[in-house]
């Protein structure tokens, strides 16, 4: 077997194949496969077709990643396979370890929530690149050796000849020609001459020391390296594992061409994933995947079929079992540093209900939306004397029209009577457009507003003792907790004075709303009857 590089060339430069046959060639392939595929759909010659049909996956599989994910699990039992029944959700994943391999990308960072299939995904990207690059050394790292044993003997099993894998079929004449279960190591070849120093695979344990032992000229693939809440939380431990991260696996990478893939939870902005994420995230050859276990109405977004993943009946037992930050860690993919949380959870005054008696004053105040991942937030409050009730919030990034007219039937649907926006860039405009919205829509709200000069970080700093000791925000098991609070909620409780903050637009709008209630004029609106 030759191999062949995606340029169409032998390793000596001898032409095998002009790129543009290459790609007809698997462009006929796909043709074919969906004819196949719909004529077995229809039950016509369905055995022959089904025959075709991985014929044309096993052509691909060399070259395609997500060919040879279907591939070699096509004797398989649906429902105990692995790919097929998480495709829909795992394609991203696939297609981005697509670019690693062809070089369009040198580092692929995914932290998705436990139990979704990231790390097998990772095992099948590695038994496909060592079948195309048997020669070439990968190195496998982690903080866990029983995660590390269990990678290893789950790529022997798919590189057994005899197993239920079809790994062979895609790579012929390859096999296992050397292991080492106790350094777990193993190496590919097509003889025992084929064996090397510097194996296939080799898996080891972040701080064992891996000088002059292994290197990594095609994939290094760490996972997981950090252990726990515990250690992310510490910022001396967490500086510590940087430094081990590149002293014992990233000086082991070899050459230009070595790629890093990356796994794990996002668990601080300071673990080796974070860091690698703000020296390199914005160098147009590197990707980072983070996708939250559920949608922002709790809806799972990880359901397979065969009852594997998470229902919406999960979510909501994750929802009463874990508490807030940890949950987002582990399950949201929202890195917290707990040391500099400026709206500690525990911290804040919570209530279930408004009192049984009329407010003194219904008030809003809006963060109007000004680029396309920012939110509008609009909270609510109800003022009973010195005391705000957060009763209920609007924390949208849609687009600036819908924003108009959610935000005018808020204010009209809760009789708001007094509602300051701020007036930066576009907020005059939105102001404008709200109050003749209101109007038309019969409501009494007075809207002003305010050009917010002051530093924003500075000025959400200084408010938070006010915002604290002031505003009391919904129980999270209160009824008007929504899918919409609980993100202005995460937004509120993760900010971090330690840390970057992807955002920060509710803690802003609460800021605001002390410097206008309980900084301007160091009183507080209250608006009364007439006593005549």
């Amino acid at each position: 077997m030759v191999r062949v590089e995606s340029s169409g060339k032998r390793d000596n430069g001898a032409k095998i194949y002009e790129e543009d046959n290459f790609a007809k060639a698997h462009e006929y392939s796909k043709q074919i496969r969906a004819s196949a595929n719909k004529m077995v759909k229809g039950g016509v010659d369905v055995d022959n077709m089904l025959d075709l049909y991985y014929k044309t996956h096993l052509f691909d599989a060399p070259h395609f990643f997500d060919s040879f994910c279907i591939y070699i699990e096509k004797d398989r039992p649906l429902e105990k396979q692995f790919y097929l029944p998480r495709r829909k959700q795992l394609l991203p994943l696939a297609e981005s370890i697509q670019d690693l391999e062809d070089g369009k990308l040198d580092l692929l960072g995914i932290s998705l929530p436990p139990g979704v299939g990231k790390t097998t995904i990772a095992e099948f990207g590695l038994a496909w690149t060592s079948g195309r690059n048997p020669f070439l050394p990968n190195l496998i790292g982690s903080h866990n050796n029983k995660f590390l044993d269990g990678m290893y003997g789950e790529l022997l099993r798919i590189f057994d000849a005899n197993g239920e894998y079809k790994w062979g079929d895609v790579f012929p004449g390859l096999s296992v020609i050397s292991t080492n279960a106790k350094n777990l190591m193993l190496s590919l070849g097509y003889s025992k001459s084929d064996d090397m120093r510097f194996k296939t695979i080799s898996l080891t344990s972040i701080g064992s020391g891996n000088a002059g032992v292994v290197r990594a000229m095609n994939w290094l693939y760490v996972d997981d390296l950090v252990s726990g809440i515990e250690e992310a939380l510490n910022r001396e431990r967490m500086d510590k594992l940087w430094q081990m991260y590149y002293t014992d696996l990233e000086q082991r990478k070899i050459g230009d061409r070595c790629k890093t893939l990356m796994i794990g939870t996002r668990w601080s902005v300071a673990d080796p994933l974070g860091r690698m994420e703000q020296l390199y995230g914005n160098n147009g050859r590197s990707r980072f995947i983070n996708a939250p276990v559920a949608d922002e109405e709790d809806h799972s977004l990880f359901n397979y079929p065969f009852g594997l993943g998470y229902s919406d009946d999960d979510i909501k037992r994750l929802r009463e079992s874990w508490d807030e930050l940890s949950l987002n860690a582990i399950y949201f993919g929202r890195p917290v540093e707990r040391e500099g949380i400026l709206y500690e959870p525990s911290e804040l005054r919570r209530y279930f209900a408004l009192p049984d008696k009329e407010p003194d004053a219904i008030l809003a105040i809006c963060d109007t939306k000004e680029q396309g991942t920012d939110y509008c937030v609009m909270p609510v409050f109800y003022q009973y004397g010195t005391d705000f009730y957060m009763d209920y919030i609007i924390c949208d990034n849609s687009k600036v029209e819908v924003l108009e007219e959610r935000v005018a039937q808020t204010l009209v649907n809760r009789k708001v009577k007094m509602c300051r926006i701020e007036s930066n860039r576009g907020g005059t405009i939105f102001a404008q457009n709200i109050q003749k919205r209101v109007n038309e829509l019969g409501g009494m709200t007075s809207i002003t507003t305010k050009w917010t000069q002051t530093n924003k970080e500075t000025r959400i700093h200084a408010s938070a003792g006010s915002a604290k000791a002031k505003i009391l925000f919904l129980d999270e098991k209160a009824q008007g907790y929504t899918p919409e609070y609980r993100t202005a909620m995460n937004q509120l409780c993760t900010y971090s004075i330690a840390g970057k903050n992807p955002h920060d637009d509710v803690p802003d709008v609460l800021s605001m709303f002390v410097d206008w209630q309980m900084s301007d004029r160091n009183n507080i609106v209250t608006i009364m009857k007439r006593p005549f």
